[in-house]
Order: structure tokens, then sequence, then C-alpha cells
């Protein structure tokens, strides 16, 4: 596969899956963000954008600007808007790729934009339409796209961005802790009926950071997504040595994985933040080894993305 057919296909798996969790981060945070006294919404929108990994661009940063910034602006990749602009993009220049099906339900995708401004129906109903149709996005590449290496590109751009969003996801309870309750967050990343199902009765943080970081069989877990991207690596380079990965991303997502899996503790809340910014760190460092590997890419730019 030509190098720069795999850089698209890798791309439109993270920036789909970018679209989605951010508008399940608004979704979750909106209405708490919108009781807040003023000054205290400020800070608390300039400590959102920064897990996210923005900056302000003025100092008068506030709900506004935080809804423009992670929703809809179109020429930034870290936003909503941004996001699904790219992934069309790059849709566009493997068009002879991706399936027809895909490739309009981007493209459908992308012109509704303009149907779905805040002034013309409000950012919940946005978020929720972004999630609708990033889930069509990923069914349609699922059953439309042959599984070859083409469809495992994708799965791991979108496995490596789900662990990410879901790190920072997980990070922003700290900036919204009070009121912010556990059901809210399993609800966030769609865990709430999964979650109840598995643990029954047992109830409590401890037991939701747990399941959302550890569980090994719900989908938008860390632990499943870094699974789901150590799977693909070893399908697209699969190693005969018997010593070791010549491989470093799948070391690093490998690494990533396993610590997690095998350190055990009675206090997860604590190291909750550390956690995650080990998650994070480790994203981007496969997502450089993946770039230079398969993509003859010197610099990767793990939030910036070029938007037709």
């Amino acid at each position: 596969m030509l190098s720069r057919i795999a850089e698209s296909l890798f791309w439109i798996g993270r920036y789909v899956e970018r679209a989605d969790g951010t508008a399940r981060i608004l979704d979750v945070h909106l209405e708490r963000l919108n009781h807040l006294p003023l000054e205290e919404q400020r800070s608390v929108a300039r400590e959102l954008l920064a897990v996210m990994g923005a900056r302000p661009q003025s100092e008068e940063f506030g709900l506004p600007e935080l809804l423009h910034a992670l929703a809809y602006d179109k020429t930034s990749a870290t936003s909503i808007a941004g996001s699904l602009g790219a992934a069309r993009e790059n849709a566009r220049r493997a068009r002879e790729t991706v399936s027809s099906s895909l490739w309009e339900s981007l493209n459908t995708t992308y012109y509704g934009l303009n149907q779905h401004r805040k002034d013309v129906v409000g950012t919940y109903r946005f978020c929720n339409w972004v999630l609708e149709r990033t889930a069509m996005v990923r069914g349609l590449a699922d059953t439309t796209v042959s599984h070859d290496e083409s469809w495992l590109f994708l799965v791991l751009g979108r496995s490596l961005e789900r662990a990410d969003m879901t790190a920072r996801m997980l990070s922003t309870r700290d900036v919204l802790s009070a009121g912010m309750s556990w059901v809210n967050m399993l609800r966030c990343a769609g865990a709430y009926e999964s979650f109840l199902r598995t643990r029954r009765a047992a109830f409590g943080d401890q037991h939701a950071a747990e399941f959302l970081l550890l569980d090994r069989l719900f989908p938008r877990s860390i632990v499943f997504a870094l699974r789901d991207a150590d799977e693909c690596l070893a399908k697209l380079d699969p190693s005969a040595q018997r010593v070791g990965f010549i491989n470093d991303a799948r070391r690093i997502v490998g690494q990533a994985r396993t610590f997690l899996e095998f350190h055990r503790t009675d206090d997860l809340m604590s190291e909750l933040p550390e956690h995650m910014d080990r998650v994070q760190k480790a994203v981007t460092q496969a997502s450089d080894a993946i770039s230079r590997k398969y993509f003859n890419q010197a610099d990767e730019l793990a939030w910036v993305g070029e938007v037709s």
C-alpha cells in the first residue's frame, strides 16, 4: 500500500474518533458549565481547553469561546468541525481505497455542519448529531471496507485516538470534580448500562474508574483500545523473531497496556492523573513511531491536521 494512502486512512480513523470523543466530553460538561458563576466558568473553560490540548486565544476566554474552539472552529483539528473536515479531506485523498458508502457518509457529514451551527440547533443537539454521524461512519467502515491493510490502518488510528480521548475524558473530572458524578462520566463514555451489568451492586468512584480504564470487554476502555491497536500493529508487521520487538510502536503500545493491566493499587483514584498522562504520552509516541515507519514523515503532528 502507498504510504500516503495508509496515512490518510490512519488519520480518518483518528479524526472521526476525535470528533466523537470531543462531542461526548462537551455533552457531559456543558450543563455544569452553564450553571457556574461567570468568573468560575471562565477558569474552568480554560482548564478544560488545556485538557483537550489547546490554548485560549484571548484573555476573555469563557464558555462561548470554549464552544467555538472545541465544537465549531473549522480551521482547527482540535474541534469537532475541524476534525470532521480533516477526515473528509483525508478520505478525498484516499478516494480510490475507501468505499463509496464511507466517502458519501463523510462528505454528507461535512456539508451537514452548516445546518448544525450553534445558532441553528444549539450545542446539545449538535453534539448528539455528531455522535450519530460518527457512529454511522464507523459502522460503514467496518461493513463496507475489506478487512485488509486499509482497514487495519483505519482501526489503528481509531484505537489510538480512542485511548487518548478516554484518558482526556477521565482527566476532565479533575477540572469539574465538584458536582460531576461518575454516573455522568460513565454516560459520557456510553458505558453506564454495561457498567451496571458488570458490577451489579458494587458501585463507586474506584469501580467506575477501573471499568473505564481496565475493562477488557468494553470497547471504550483504555485497555481495550490499546489491545486493538496492538493487534493491528501485529497484523501489519508480523514479527518472526524470538526476542523483543523491532516495531517501536508496538513496543510502546504494549508497554502502556501491560502496565495498566498488571499494575494493581488500592487507591486508583489518587494515581489516576498519572495514569492518564502516561496513556496520552504513549499514544503520542506510538503515533510518532507509526509515522516514521509507515508514512515516511519525520515529524508527526498529533493534534494539528490539514483541513480543506
